[in-house]
């Protein structure tokens, strides 16, 4: 063999290898993400309890919690839309617990025309999930304060704006008054793309196998002329 189908050979190799680590990475990836996905909605089929003293993020996301207390006045309102009623707003709110705790409450969807209608301050107890959302992203604009309109769940940007724990309990009901705000299902949304990832690599390390083949092929043929 010559020193170029050495070359060729050992390149292709080298390359071959690599791709497919990283779908074999990839098919690991995508175990390790079932198996959270499957965690979280374990979680999430749980009887609700009670608000932990000390909320975090690693320890009680997707955990159901009830909680007594009152609504605050104020609200801020983010942009979404549901399938069945189109765009509308989710209502964010401050909730001052039977223990005088403040935190977060997404209390569900308001259509369009329902974004600023008076919402009194009650009494309510709120059963939910435990969420610390930051769906902003580096193209999410920054909210309209005047106008009241957000652009994403930031959890921590909306605890300062209202003057809560950056907690959020994302209700399953509401006991406010009239249809709206309608709680939306909880559910895991995390992003698991590792599959597509996988068979990405595997197919590219399949093309990189043929490719070699056809130089090294085209190398011998050269070298026998």
């Amino acid at each position: 063999m010559t020193r170029r189908i050495w070359q060729a050979l050992i390149f292709g190799l080298v390359g071959t290898a690599i791709l497919l680590s990283l779908g074999v990475w990839q098919v690991q990836r995508l175990a390790w993400k079932q198996g959270l996905i499957a965690e979280l909605e374990a979680k999430l089929a749980e009887p609700p309890g009670p608000l932990p003293e000390t909320p975090s993020e690693m320890a009680h996301e997707y955990s159901r919690v009830r909680v007594e207390g009152r609504f605050g006045p104020e609200e801020l309102h983010v942009i979404t839309s549901t399938r069945r009623w189109g765009p509308g707003f989710r209502v964010i709110a401050p909730f001052v617990t039977a223990e005088g705790r403040r935190v977060l409450v997404d209390r569900g969807y308001v259509p369009d025309e329902a974004k600023d209608a008076p919402r009194a301050p009650g009494e309510a107890t709120v059963t939910g999930a435990l969420l610390w959302p930051d769906e902003t992203g580096f193209d999410t604009p920054e909210p309209d304060r005047e106008a009241n309109i957000w652009f994403a769940r930031d959890a921590a940007a909306m605890a300062e704006a209202l003057g809560t724990a950056p907690v959020m309990i994302v209700a399953e009901g509401d006991a406010g008054d009239g249809a709206f705000p309608v709680a939306r299902p909880v559910t895991v949304n995390l992003r698991n793309d590792h599959l597509q990832y996988a068979v990405t690599w595997f197919g590219l390390a399949a093309i990189w196998i043929v490719m070699t083949g056809v130089v090294l092929l085209r190398l011998r043929r050269r070298g026998s002329l």
